[in-house]
């Protein structure tokens, strides 16, 4: 077979366009079915319930899939080999769970015989499947289908655009129901303890904000000069100015504010730095989370931004540039 870089990239275009046909036509066809199983996954998880997803062959990895998913935003779920399942994992099961049973074809021997079992136990099924008319679907208490006009496989024997129907309904569904649970960024990062997510999403202001020597603060009352001189021995780019009889943070010094200072005249050097500060700055407290601070500098175009305490007082500084070293962007 010639492998050309015109026939290779021509064929990887064509297999991706049927599988965003495959995409755009489940979403089209997207209606009450699929509100009912999301009602139907949100009364279970708020009963204490568990999803419980199966699968065999290509259908099995995505069920696997699926179920760690809906895991990683807080709903308790599990994969059940739908094989083993006959021999002893059943035991996995509860009375009130729900159950999504992949198939195609809603035609596979092993996940059909699954579902009398699963009923027994007083689960519900969910037909999930490309084919409406399958014995699946028939026998099951709710469907959940995605569209599949054709393969990418030119033999018509590997799963592929059927593959990536499924997984984009699963996540589809649990990212309704994600937000619809209003899972916050705390809330997710119980979930990611571990690895590169969880080391940045679990990062609080307080791991990353500078302090000390880095932290240039003066009273309202000082000149400009002796604040920029502060800021020149802190390496900062700004400073916090604070009340002086209460500590209690009144404003912030920037380079930009000192370079607008320097159009008014020679002498404003000389002149207090509450003339030119900024007043009611942007500020973050030292508990929240470093995600948070940096939505405050997308959002706000902002390089410095003050972290107070309870009392209002400033403790630290996060220098925008700080975030990449932290891998917070």
């Amino acid at each position: 077979m010639s492998l050309s870089s015109k026939t290779v990239l021509a064929r990887a275009r064509a297999c991706i366009r049927i599988e965003q046909a495959a995409l755009a036509k489940t979403a089209q066809r997207l209606g009450g079915e699929f509100v009912t199983t999301a009602r139907a996954v949100d009364a279970a998880s708020a009963a204490g319930r568990k999803l419980i997803f199966s699968g065999v062959g290509k259908s099995a990895h995505i069920a696997a899939k699926i179920a760690a998913t809906f895991n990683s935003t807080g709903v308790s779920s599990c994969f059940l080999d739908a094989t083993q399942a006959l021999h002893g994992d059943l035991g996995l099961v509860d009375e009130g769970d729900l159950a999504f049973l992949l198939s195609n074809s809603g035609q596979s021997d092993e996940i059909l015989r699954l579902v009398p079992l699963l009923k027994r136990f007083g689960v519900r099924i969910v037909a999930f499947t490309s084919n409406p008319d399958s014995d699946l679907a028939r026998n099951a208490d709710l469907r959940l289908l995605y569209r599949v006009p054709r393969e990418a496989c030119p033999l018509k024997l590997a799963p592929t655009a059927s593959t990536t129907a499924a997984l984009a309904l699963g996540d589809a569904l649990a990212m309704v129901l994600l937000e619809a649970r209003g899972l916050s960024r705390d809330d997710f990062a119980k979930y990611h303890p571990a690895g590169n997510l969880g080391r940045v999403l679990l990062l609080r202001v307080s791991d990353i904000m500078r302090t000390g020597d880095r932290l240039p603060t003066a009273p309202d009352t000082v000149s400009t000069q002796e604040a920029i001189l502060a800021m020149t021995k802190a390496k900062s780019g700004s400073i916090a100015l604070v009340a002086k009889k209460t500590g209690g943070l009144t404003g912030i010094l920037t380079d930009g504010d000192f370079r607008r200072g320097a159009l008014t005249g020679p002498d404003f050097l000389q002149k207090p730095v509450a003339m030119f500060m900024t007043r009611r700055p942007r500020v973050i407290a030292e508990d929240a989370l470093g995600v948070d601070a940096l939505r405050l500098f997308e959002a706000h175009k902002i390089d410095d931004l003050i972290v107070i305490d309870r009392r209002g007082r400033p403790v630290g500084l996060i220098d925008g540039q700080d975030l990449p070293k932290f891998k917070i962007v």
